[in-house]
């Protein structure tokens, strides 16, 4: 037998006990933990969360990440798409949203393009310039991505 009275061992016992509680506690995990964590989520944070995990699946840059004048490739979702004239030019403008920042998109020339819709998934490509503090690619090269219900 030892020599430590039963009282602390007791104590001893009870601390660990705590302590595995609490670090079980500290970790989310099983089906049950993660449908409070999305029932407890507002729908803007799903949706942003949901788009940063496509992006990094896809390969891409994330907005946030993205530097003036460098050359990126990135992914989300289309929220507005207006025509607004440049220097006397049409130029379709859309914000891409990855779910971390907004990135404006500019097509000089255009009036409309076929698939370029608010709600649409597009991959683009090009080089991201600095516009009145906003990111901005021009003229990117682009791929459409199934809508969510494809």
């Amino acid at each position: 037998m030892s020599a430590v009275p039963r009282s602390e061992k007791a104590g001893k016992a009870g601390k660990a006990g705590k302590a595995g509680k609490a670090g079980k506690a500290a970790r989310p995990s099983g089906r049950f933990r993660r449908m409070l964590d999305r029932l407890s989520s507002s729908q803007e944070d799903l949706e942003s969360q949901e788009l940063q995990e496509d992006a990094q699946a896809t390969g891409c840059t994330r907005i946030s990440e993205c530097s003036d004048r460098q050359i990126v490739k990135v992914a989300g979702t289309l929220r507005t798409v207006t025509l607004r004239p440049r220097a006397g030019v049409p130029a379709l403008e859309a914000e891409l949203f990855d779910g971390t920042e907004p990135l404006d998109v500019v097509w000089l020339g255009r009036r409309s393009i076929v698939g370029i819709e608010p709600g649409r998934r597009i991959i683009a490509s090009g080089r991201v310039a600095m516009s009145h503090g906003r990111r901005v690619l021009f003229n990117p090269t682009y791929e459409l991505r199934p809508l969510a219900k494809e």
